[in-house]
């Protein structure tokens, strides 16, 4: 099919309107270019000045009016005739403008306009009115025809005054498609014409409002008459009718429900609607309306005096006369005073043919509706449709890309198109074809080829709803090729299309008929493209086939699989029937199988069977996403949408006899392992290999893990039961239990029945309860109440996935395929010997696997050590757990005795002893015997009586000593073991039996403890025989015995309990802070952790078991817990002191608030922890607060501080303060003396108590504020107090950037320097970092070339003369500047002494904040004045004599030094001496043109003397060639003096540039320095001499410099004396006291840090000990990780990594992501390969961390390593991952701007479209301050400037703002921002905040009469609050 030609793709439909009556000339057609004399121009209908006045009518008739108006016209008409002949040359060239008024050329010449009025792109404007017709309805917006053909949008909140007011309240509820509907006619107002820019074309919207506020914006409750056509809204839904609203608030309408006709009116609330105004109720200002569609249709506007312009609507009826035709129209009047323009197709006549205007004579009367109106140029547009004007859409009749085959020519517009009349049904439909379409080739003249009647072929282009006319195309190539339209693509067709566009996530593609479509990025391609700008060529012709259509959007793919396949398509789930083969591509990979997708959405799922994997593959490693796969569906049921698919497209048939059965023993060999399963080779047919899940290795979970990592390639099962087939593979299981009721197993649930207990394994868990399985999949369901005794217990922690149970089966439909079971204990309980046959067979299993690389007479020592016999041994060793006997025959097998079998003998080591054999242990090669007499005695004497000649009549044994199966027994424990019990019976000469504690069911549950000696009864389920392994097997009568029934408690008649009984009680729980207990019947209490000792101690609940009887005492009564009035509990101690209180029967009070007191000691438990406080239980009725600051004062520690205390914890601090009304203590853990807080009662409140804090003190402290400039930090110290820490106090060391590294939020370690006290009765505190920036040094000196030793001078007599000092720039000015020194000494230094080299900018290279090195010049301890130098050059021994020694005319040899403009800077020899060769001295012509390129630094010169200042040590050179040519020779006194006047008068003119000042002393340079480049020196003489310092100059700062600042420095006392004498004393018995105070302090630190070094581990040995003491301590591990590296073990370390984590408690997280931190180090610096290794453990890492947290440590190391490439990929994924975190998101930002990106605004985008809304402004605020630190300001200046518009009155905003801009110093920005934010409407305690941070800014970078402005804007706005 040929396309359309290219003008016709890119034309709009709008551009058919330009329609006008062909000249003859075509030279005279006007152009649209020349009719719109601008492109945005809006129309103009009427003249700049109106012939008639609004508001009121005309003083003329309107015949004098005519009358008036034929003389101005007929005047003019001569008037222009006179001039036509001099113009005539210009008549073809120059075409009036005549669309934009009614009357010619600004009503002037009082012409006619010749074209109608029409709305087009380019005059559309803001505010205009027009009718349209809703083309499309979606869920958030409107789609509008406009006239003209042109299409408007409108918003969902646009769309009605009920959604927009509503927008945050009930919108979400309120539909769009339920109050409009596609073909509804509505009127709206333009709101917004912009250019929505796509792919570099610009395409105008056009954005409309149907809000009747904006609608009827003019209409008032006066102009409201009778029988008016008003539109409204319904606002609400009444009993006899509708609420009506019509945009404005001042008035209101009703519609009843019942209409005059008995009509029911039925509309939804928020529809428009159009009434007639019945009746107006002035009084209530109600109008009331009537909604026939009959007469709304029939309703002409009457012609009412001073109309407005604002009173038009769109649709209004009107009467019109007929006032002229024009070209393309005619012209009307209506309403006395308005004229409008019909353009030709919207004349009465659909088809008008050429001789339309002849139905159109002057004055005739018709009836139009209003089209459209400009208000402000007054323009109006009228339509007579006869569709619209009986208020109805044109009915749409044909459907875009339909042929007629004959369609008869209606008109020829010349150069423009053709009218047709499409033969449609049941009428026929206009329709224009502009000239661009009509043919291939180009046609000029249409009417040649064209005729009115003539018949064509067209085809359906488009179609304008308004107009009702259809747009088409003659072109011959229009009519070939498949697509056209949406409508001709079908899903899995083959088109062929042309890369229009391609984007990141796709191509762009458009077919040959125009219609487009994505090809996404997947789908480019069978691989992944990375490039798809290389992939597919923009403008390439390509093969496609389509995927799907949805909502007129097409997706197709470029997969050559999917495009060539000759395989069917499957679009559609009824396609889907069994065998179908087909392609498809893989949409998702699951564990349990494949999701394959097809065309038009259909979608299968290829399960894990059906995939062809090997056993143990996984499908993720064989296929990947976006694969082209040929599968075959083998099952599909369309009305659920579901196809099963297969990848084995010819699936190989097995004989039926060949077919191993479910159920069936096979046996196997173990050919390899993955990491779930072991893969056997299966003897069977049909199924070569099979599975073995971990779990089915045994039925004891820690034996199913032991065998899988024992187990080895070849190791043979004998017997493996078949569950189920996967594919062409066996699910396999070893499980004993299983394999023993292989023939019990059901399959289906016909073999199943109600009360029948069937074995069955856990396949899967839930919250609702627990799956079983059988055989194959067959599965039951027991729900959660059904699967354990207990409601509250955890189903996920009391069963596992592959645990073996035994099911009770409740119910069993065999309709729907379904049992209910029940895992109840009491009905589920093992009845024979199956568990703990089945734990024993294990066992030996794993003693084989353990010993199989071993010879196989490793058991045989076995033999000799069979059960109750009694063997002799040797004591070994005492142990004191018992004691371990060896065997002479057996070397490598011992024996075990415990003390309870010792049996009450006294051994000795070397002792030869009998004992008897109770249990074996073959793995470990351990024998567990007994020495008690009764069971020696007993098994000797019955082997005595074997062997004697007793007659075998007297020998038999008693009857009643022969055991017998399910005979019940009592027995006495001997030996506890994990998971059985050895016991003896007693009546049974002493027999051994074996029990399990637990049953398969309650395996993961807690279970009842035994002891040594306890007695039992138990069953008898197997004898001693070889299938039991010699073992007599019991069942203890305890794990099938049940509580009793509910209804049986409720029976028996509860006995009372009193407070202070002793009760016998058993623990049902275990909390965190109480022990949860049961006695009596029926009764149950707690014992509060603080009841159990009588001295609150670590863990006290550390030897209590649940289920262990204990000794209570009741202490109170009982009260109703959780709510829940039946579950009362009662207050119970168990405290030594309390139970031997037994006569006290009153109510136990603990402690009381008397008993405390401040200073003491206290230990209490974490009840609670949140983000500030911990909170304490230090009895049953005392609580006690911790503040977080207060609990220490390492920044690890605070960091972690809600995980440091757990709940349950105890925490020892002492008193600080009390409050008895709260019954609550205040605690410090912190050792510091704590003062006593007064009288108990007259305690203040907690959070002001301060008196614990001390100068010297170390404290934990949090940063609040960075404060700018050198002002430091504000640090947080306690709940209500903070100090400041100075600038230089920040760092041990002086660095560039001291507060680099500190941040808001952050925990430091500071140390208290000084408290002082106000008069008012504050607290101020100052702090310093000193002390812990040591961990800091390496990171803040990264930068800089020399590690300076600090030389801090804490105060002013530390200073002499001299003296090498660092400092920070703290104020510069253009007379020098102020360092700081300390925190009370601060120093001066001149301009003249910043450098030694000349200074332009001091501001600019001697930043605030700047760290400089310089020597002190004086010290005035009097006036505490300080002035320091910067300059290196000063020497205090230079004398004259030195220059002395260098005359007038010598000639020397010398070095350039340095290059300047004026001249070259020459060392003098080897004297290190400089002077100066002016640039008029180094040539004899006088002038050198590049200075630069003549000379080099460092070149060897000759030079002569010319002049030798003593005075101001200064030297001149000359370097003419007349000056040294002759050495010898003398030069003439004439030449000498001019010489030394022009270096004279270089002097006076470089003095001002090189040196500022003329009192400079002589200076000196090493031999390095003089071979330097690039250091700039004053001209000045250079002696031989070393680096020292001068005394101080004789020169001062000048007043305005010294009083400019004297604010800043705290020492700087006027009223000082200044003779050097103080006459106070006492200021220096303070200063002493304070010296002597700080050498205390010096000597505490020096004896902590000795005594914290004697405590260091310093061998493994240590470092083991450290570990056992503080197993939870992450700083104990990583040092001993440390260690292990020093030595050069990195195995061991990473051992110790490994065993950290391990030992670490679970709920330690904190500690852990510590180790694992180090762990990454250790494989980031050891690792092999580097990245690998670190990936391993980052992967483990989170399975064990917080995903987020790890991720954001990995980061910080990739960051810190300098690993950017792999920072950044992790920074990719967590966006990805975390992509509602706001923090990753910065993170990605901060990022971003380090390395220089500019990709901030993007990644705003991304983050704003993925993060919750109530995290915008945190997002956004955080990112533009982001952008001021470290991108562009401008950027976010304009974040915060955009938020504020949105919300202007967050003061929070503007505070950060000010911050932002206050810290880039631009007072003039500040200041307006200041301006703006105190000027808005604010409360007041907000503006006065605003007004409090303006005040304290002009306080300190503004002057007096800033400040004192302010303050009258303050004041006059209190003011006018008060008006």
């Amino acid at each position: 099919m040929g396309k359309p030609h290219a003008k016709s793709l890119k034309r709009k439909p709008e551009d058919i309107e330009r329609l006008q009556k062909p000249s003859k000339s075509p030279k005279n057609k006007p152009q649209l270019s020349e009719i719109n004399t601008s492109s945005h121009s809006p129309l103009q209908v009427e003249d700049d000045v109106p012939d008639f006045p609004r508001g009121g009518g005309s003083s003329l008739s309107r015949k004098e009016e005519l009358e008036v108006r034929a003389e101005v016209d007929a005047e003019f008409a001569r008037e222009l005739k006179t001039k036509k002949k001099s113009s005539k040359q210009k008549t073809n060239n120059v075409v009036e403008d005549d669309l934009g008024s009614l009357f010619g050329e600004g009503g002037i010449t009082g012409k006619l306009p010749k074209f109608a009025n029409k709305i087009t792109l380019k005059n559309v404007s803001s505010g205009m009115k027009l009718w349209g017709v809703i083309s499309e309805v979606n869920e958030k917006d409107l789609v509008v025809s406009l006239p003209g053909g042109l299409r408007g949008l409108v918003r969902k909140d646009e769309a009605s005054d009920l959604i927009s007011e509503n927008r945050n309240k009930d919108s979400e509820n309120l539909y769009v498609s339920s109050i409009f509907s596609v073909g509804q006619l509505v009127a709206c107002v333009v709101v917004q014409v912009d250019e929505d820019k796509i792919a570099g074309k610009g395409r105008t919207k056009i954005w409309l409002s149907l809000c009747l506020s904006l609608l009827h914006k003019g209409i008032t409750f006066d102009a409201i008459q009778e029988g008016m056509v008003l539109t409204a809204y319904v606002k609400s839904i009444e009993d006899h009718g509708y609420i009506l609203h019509f945009g404005s608030s001042s008035f209101t309408g009703f519609l009843p429900r019942i209409e005059k006709d008995s009509s029911e009116v039925k509309v939804n609330v928020g529809q428009l609607l159009q009434g007639i105004v019945r009746t107006v109720d002035k009084t209530r200002q109600v109008v009331h309306l009537s909604s026939d569609r009959d007469e709304v249709s029939k309703c002409v506007i009457k012609d009412l005096k001073g109309i407005s312009i604002d009173l038009l609507v769109p649709g209004m009826m009107v009467n019109t006369r007929v006032q002229s035709t024009l070209e393309n129209g005619i012209m009307l009047s209506f309403l006395t005073y308005f004229t409008g323009t019909v353009d030709i197709f919207h004349l009465q006549n659909p088809l008008p043919t050429t001789n339309w205007k002849d139905d159109y004579g002057q004055n005739k009367r018709v009836v139009a509706r209003i089209l459209f109106i400009d208000p402000s140029t007054r323009a109006v547009g009228l339509t007579m449709n006869p569709h619209l004007v009986h208020n109805k859409a044109p009915p749409l009749h044909v459907k875009i890309g339909e042929i007629f085959e004959s369609s008869r020519v209606v008109r020829v517009d010349r150069g423009l198109g053709l009218l047709l009349e499409i033969p449609s049904s049941p009428e026929p439909t206009p329709a224009y074809v502009s000239i661009f379409d009509v043919a291939d080739e180009e046609i000029r003249k249409l009417e040649k080829k064209f005729k009115e009647g003539n018949r064509v072929r067209l085809r359906i282009l488009g179609f304008r709803s308004l107009e009702g006319l259809a747009t088409g195309v003659l072109k011959a190539t229009a009519f070939e090729g498949s697509v056209f339209t949406h409508s001709d693509v079908k899903p899995g067709m083959v088109v062929k299309g042309k890369v229009v566009s391609v984007e990141s996530y796709g191509a762009i593609v458009q077919f040959l008929g125009g219609v487009k479509a994505l090809c996404p990025l997947p789908h480019m391609s069978e691989f992944d493209v990375v490039k798809p700008g290389k992939k597919f060529k923009v403008g390439a012709d390509l093969v496609f086939r389509v995927l799907g259509i949805k909502s007129k959007r097409i997706t197709v793919t470029h997969k050559k699989s999917l495009v060539k396949s000759k395989l069917g398509i499957l679009s559609s789930h009824t396609d889907a029937v069994n065998g179908f083969v087909t392609h498809g591509y893989i949409s998702k990979i699951e564990k349990h199988g494949c999701f394959v997708r097809f065309y038009n959405g259909v979608q299968g799922l290829v399960p894990r069977s059906e995939l062809g994997l090997e056993p143990g593959c996984e499908a993720s490693s064989m296929f990947h996403v976006g694969q082209v796969v040929k599968c075959r569906v083998i099952h599909a049921v369309p009305a659920s949408r579901r196809i099963s698919l297969s990848f084995i497209i010819s699936p190989t048939s097995v004989p039926v006899d060949d077919k191993v059965q479910l159920g069936s023993l096979v046996s196997g060999v173990v050919e390899r392992l993955t990491p779930n399963s072991v893969i056997v080779k299966v003897n069977a047919k049909g199924y070569p290999k099979g599975s073995i899940l971990t779990a089915h290795l045994a039925d004891n979970q820690g034996h199913s893990l032991s065998m899988k990592s024992m187990l080895k390639p070849g190791h043979e099962f004998d017997q493996l039961l078949v569950l189920d087939t996967d594919g062409h593979n066996l699910i396999l299981s070893a499980k004993y239990s299983l394999i023993n009721a292989a023939k019990e197993l059901p399959m289906d649930v016909t073999q199943v029945q109600p009360h029948l207990v069937v074995q069955g394994y856990i396949c899967n868990i839930i919250e609702a309860g627990c799956f079983v399985r059988f055989l194959g999949h067959f599965t039951g369901f027991s729900p959660r109440h059904k699967a354990t005794l207990d409601k509250k217990t955890d189903i996920f922690e009391a069963f596992y996935i592959g645990q073996s149970v035994r099911s009770h089966v409740l119910d069993a439909n065999s309709e729907s395929s379904r049992i209910t079971l029940s895992l109840n204990q009491t009905s589920c309980f093992s009845t024979d010997a199956s568990y703990i046959n089945g734990y024993f067979h294990s066992e030996d299993k794993l003693a084989m696997l353990q010993n199989s690389d071993s010879e196989s007479s490793t058991f045989n020592w076995v033999e000799k050590f069979n059960i109750e016999s009694v063997v002799e041994g040797v004591i070994h060793e005492k142990k004191e757990f018992g004691v371990i006997l060896s065997f002479k025959e057996q070397n490598d097998v011992f024996g075990f005795v415990s003390h309870y079998h010792l049996g009450g003998n006294t051994i000795e080591t070397g002792a030869v002893v009998r004992a008897m054999v109770l249990d074996i242990a073959k793995s470990e090669r351990l024998v567990d015997l007994s020495l008690k007499p009764e069971l020696i005695t007993t098994r000797m004497k019955e082997d005595a009586s074997s062997d004697s000649l007793v007659p075998k009549k007297k020998r038999k044994r008693d009857k009643s000593m022969i055991l017998e199966l399910h005979q019940t027994v009592n027995v006495v424990v001997e030996i506890v073991k994990e998971n059985y019990l050895v016991l003896s019976l007693p009546d049974f000469n002493h027999a051994i039996g074996f029990a399990s504690v637990t049953d398969y069911n309650t395996s993961k549950l807690p279970h009842k403890h035994f002891s040594h000696g306890q007695s039992a009864v138990a069953t008898v389920v197997a004898v001693s025989d070889p299938s039991t392994g010699g073992k007599l097997l019991l069942l203890l009568k305890s794990l099938f015995e049940v509580e009793e029934s509910s209804s049986s408690k409720r029976a028996k008649k509860k006995s009372s309990c009193s407070v202070g009984s002793l009760v016998e009680a058993e623990i049902t729980d275990i909390k965190p802070l109480e022990l949860r207990l049961k006695f009596g019947i029926g009764f149950r209490g707690r014992v509060h952790i603080t009841e159990v000792n009588n001295v609150n101690m670590e863990d006290p609940f550390s030897k209590y078991k649940i289920g262990q009887q204990i000794t209570a005492k009741i202490v109170g009564k009982a009260n109703h817990f959780e709510n829940n009035e039946k579950n009362d509990r009662w207050e119970l101690s168990i405290r030594p002191r309390t139970l031997a209180d037994a006569g006290s029967t009153v109510e136990v009070n603990d402690m009381l608030m008397t008993e405390f007191t401040a200073k003491q000691s206290v230990t209490g438990y974490v009840l609670k922890v949140d983000k500030e406080w911990v909170w304490l239980t230090v009895s049953r009725h005392v609580r006690a607060k911790l503040f977080i600051l207060d609990t220490s004062c390492e920044p690890n520690e605070l960091e972690e501080f809600q995980k440091r205390f757990t709940v349950g914890k105890a925490v020892t601090g002492r008193v600080l303060s009390i409050n008895k009304e709260k019954q609550l203590l205040r605690l410090v853990l912190r050792s510091s003396p704590v003062p006593f807080r007064g009288e108990p009662g007259n305690e203040d409140p907690l959070e002001n108590v301060n008196e614990h804090i001390h100068e010297s003190d170390l404290v934990g402290g949090r940063i609040t504020k960075v404060l700018p400039g050198v002002n430091g930090l504000l640090v947080q110290i306690g709940p209500h107090f903070y100090g400041k820490v100075h600038f230089t106090e920040l760092t041990d060391k002086f660095v560039d950037n001291p507060l680099a590294g500190y941040v808001e939020g952050q925990f430091v370690k500071c140390k208290v320097v000084e408290v002082s006290h106000s008069a008012k009765g504050t607290t101020h505190f100052d702090l310093s970092l000193r002390h812990i920036s040591e961990t800091r040094s390496t990171n803040l000196r990264a930068n800089t070339e020399m590690d300076i030793p600090r030389n801090q001078a804490e105060k002013i007599e530390d200073l002499h003369p001299n003296m090498a000092v660092q400092g920070y720039i703290k104020n510069v000015m253009s007379k020098g500047c102020f360092i700081m020194l300390s925190r009370k000494v601060d120093a001066k230094i001149l301009l003249s002494n910043l450098s030694d080299r000349f200074i332009v900018n001091p501001e600019k290279e001697f930043p605030v904040g700047k760290l400089v090195n310089g020597k002190v010049l004086s010290v005035e301890p009097l006036s505490k004045r300080v002035e320091v130098t910067l300059r290196t050059g000063f020497s205090n021994n230079a004398t004259k004599s030195d220059i002395a020694s260098i005359h007038v005319g010598d000639i020397i040899t010398g070095r350039i030094k340095q290059i300047m403009p004026y001249g070259l800077f020459i060392t003098i020899g080897d004297t290190k001496m400089a002077g100066l060769c002016h640039i008029s001295e180094l040539s004899d012509d006088g002038h050198i043109d590049n200075i630069e390129s003549t000379y080099r630094a460092g070149e060897s010169v000759k030079a002569k003397i010319l002049k030798v200042d003593e005075e101001r040590n200064r030297i001149n050179l000359g370097m003419k060639d007349s000056y040294v040519r002759d050495e010898t020779s003398h030069v003439n006194q004439d030449s000498d003096e001019e010489a030394v006047d022009r270096s004279s008068d270089f002097d006076d003119d470089s003095e001002n540039i090189a040196l500022q000042t003329s009192n400079l002393p002589i200076s000196t340079l090493s031999d390095d320095e003089c071979l330097e480049d690039g250091r700039d020196y004053p001209v000045l003489a250079l002696p031989n001499s070393s680096r020292a310092t001068v005394l101080p100059l004789e020169v001062t700062l000048d007043d305005d410099i010294e009083g400019s600042d004297s604010d800043n420095i705290k020492s700087k006392t006027p009223e000082e004396p200044m003779n050097g004498v103080d006459p106070n004393s006492e200021k220096s018995n303070r200063r002493l006291a304070k010296k002597a105070k700080q050498v205390r302090e010096l000597e505490i630190g020096a004896a902590e840090q000795r005594s914290s070094e004697k405590d260091i581990p310093r061998t493994a040995d240590e470092f083991e000990k450290a570990v056992r003491n503080s197993p939870n301590s992450s700083f104990v591990w990583i040092k001993y990780m440390a260690f292990m590296l020093s030595l050069a073990d990195i195995e061991k370390a990473r051992s110790v990594a490994e065993q950290a984590l391990e030992t670490i408690n679970i709920r330690e997280e904190a500690e852990k992501l510590n180790v694992w931190l180090a762990y990454f180090n250790l494989e980031n610096e050891y690792g092999n390969p580097r990245e690998e290794a670190v990936t391993k453990i980052f992967q483990r890492a989170l399975q064990y961390c917080d995903p987020k947290k790890i991720h954001l440590a990995l980061l910080g190391m990739y960051e810190k390593t300098e690993q950017q490439n792999l920072a950044n990929e992790l920074l990719d994924q967590m966006i990805k991952k975390f992509k509602r975190s706001c923090k990753v998101w910065l993170t990605r930002i901060q990022s971003s701007l380090k390395q220089g990106k500019d990709e901030t605004q993007s990644l705003v985008k991304r983050a704003l479209l993925t993060l919750p809304r109530h995290k915008h402004i945190k997002f956004i605020s955080q990112t533009a301050i982001l952008e001021f630190k470290r991108g562009v300001p401008d950027r976010g200046r304009s974040m915060f400037e955009e938020m504020l518009r949105e919300y202007p009155k967050r003061t929070d905003l503007w505070s950060i703002y000010l911050d932002q801009e206050i810290r880039l110093g631009d007072t003039d920005v500040i200041r307006a921002l200041f301006e703006r934010a105190t000027s808005l409407s604010l409360p007041h305690k907000k503006i006065q905040f605003l007004f409090t941070k303006y005040l304290n800014y002009e306080k300190v970078h503004g002057d007096e009469e800033k400040v004192e402005n302010v303050k009258n804007k303050a004041m006059e706005y209190a003011k006018s609050l008060l008006a």
